[in-house]
């Protein structure tokens, strides 16, 4: 039974991984994009084609990221803002921080 376990864990732990995995090609897609659109301007019609390719829609689902409509809005929302993604994760997670901080003080 200890190894039905250890190997369901692991199995778990892979998945996740593979997450994460895919996760990061999304956000490469999203830099690809605001690249794409301070070059050329067109980089929410750019990653909203991508979204709904079949290999967009297949990388979004093995993210754990459901390939709707409804994303694809928020994918092209993301990309007009120009942020790199890079400096909108650090700049959320300092605000998160920093809620949690003023939070505590509180």
């Amino acid at each position: 039974m200890k190894d039905f376990v250890d190997s369901t864990a692991f199995n778990a732990e892979q998945g996740n991984r593979a997450r994460k995995l895919f996760a990061a090609v999304v956000l490469a897609a999203l830099d690809d994009a605001i690249a794409d659109d301070k070059k050329y301007g067109n980089g929410p019609e750019q990653i909203a084609r991508w979204a709904r390719s079949r290999d967009g829609r297949e990388v979004l689902s093995c993210a754990g990221i459901d390939p709707n409509e409804r994303v694809v809005a928020g994918l092209m929302e993301f990309v007009s803002k120009g942020v790199r993604t890079s400096v909108a994760l650090s700049r959320e997670e300092s605000e998160r921080r920093h809620a949690a901080q003023q939070a505590e003080a509180a």
